[in-house]
C-alpha cells in the first residue's frame, strides 16, 4: 500500500539524518519542564476515559525546535508530553506547531515564541466514537489549555497543562518520545497512519 511505501521512505530519510547528526533526527534540543495536566472531561465524550473523565497526569513536558534552527529563525516547534498511568504504563503526546482553523490543521507552521502559539497533534487519532484531534493553547504564564475536535469540528477545552519548572540545572535532558508505541490511554492510530509512521520512529529508535 501507499502508506508502507512512503512510511519506507521517511524511515530512510530519518535513519540518515540520524545518522549525520548522532543524535535524534528532529528536535534535537529543547526545554524539559515539569508538568501537571488537569482534565475536566470533555463535554461531548469520545468514548476515551483520558479524554472524557477528570483526573490528573504528572509528567514532562519538552518544549524544542523541529530542525534545530538557531534562534531568532522561525522553525516548527513541538511540544512533547509524556507521563505514566495507574499501572505505570507510559504515554506520550507529540504536538507540534499547526493551524486551529480546519484547512491549517494539518499544516505545519514555523513560529518563533513557543509560549505564544497554538500546537495540534497534525494527524487525528482514533477513539471510540471518532476521529479525534489534540490542540494546545497558550495561556498567561507557563501554561496551555488542551482541547479536542474532529478533524473539522469545533475546538472543545478539555484540560489544563501547567509547566511547574525546569527539572534541573540543565535545560534539556536526553527524553527520548515515541507517539506510535506510547499512545494516549483508550486512543490509538487509524491502521493507514500507523503503516506511515511507524518506520520513521523505528528508524529513530535504532539511531
Amino acid at each position: 500500500m501507499w502508506a508502507c511505501a512512503v512510511g519506507s521512505v521517511l524511515g530512510e530519510v530519518f535513519g540518515t539524518i540520524a545518522r549525520l547528526r548522532r543524535a535524534k533526527p528532529l528536535h534535537p534540543r529543547g526545554t524539559v519542564y515539569d508538568a501537571v495536566l488537569r482534565r475536566r472531561g470533555s463535554p461531548e465524550p469520545w468514548g476515551a476515559q483520558w479524554l472524557d473523565v477528570p483526573g490528573e497526569d504528572h509528567g514532562l513536558v519538552r518544549l524544542s525546535r523541529s530542525v534545530g534552527l538557531p534562534r531568532p529563525l522561525p522553525d516548527v516547534l513541538g511540544l512533547a508530553f509524556t507521563f505514566s498511568g495507574p499501572a505505570g504504563d507510559r504515554h506520550d503526546v507529540l504536538l507540534a506547531t499547526t493551524g486551529l482553523r480546519p484547512g491549517a490543521r494539518f499544516a505545519l507552521l514555523p513560529r518563533r515564541d513557543p509560549f505564544a502559539v497554538p500546537y495540534g497533534s497534525l494527524l487525528p487519532y482514533r477513539a471510540p466514537r471518532g476521529l479525534v484531534l489534540l490542540a494546545a493553547v497558550p495561556v498567561a504564564g507557563a501554561g496551555f489549555r488542551l482541547f479536542t475536535a474532529a478533524p473539522v469540528g469545533r475546538w472543545r477545552e478539555f484540560a489544563t497543562l501547567e509547566l511547574a519548572g525546569r527539572t534541573g540545572p540543565a535545560p534539556d535532558q536526553p527524553i527520548r518520545f515515541d507517539p506510535v508505541l506510547h499512545l494516549p490511554p483508550g486512543l490509538s492510530w487509524p491502521p493507514v497512519l500507523a503503516r506511515l509512521r511507524e518506520p520513521a520512529y523505528a528508524a529513530a529508535r535504532r539511531a
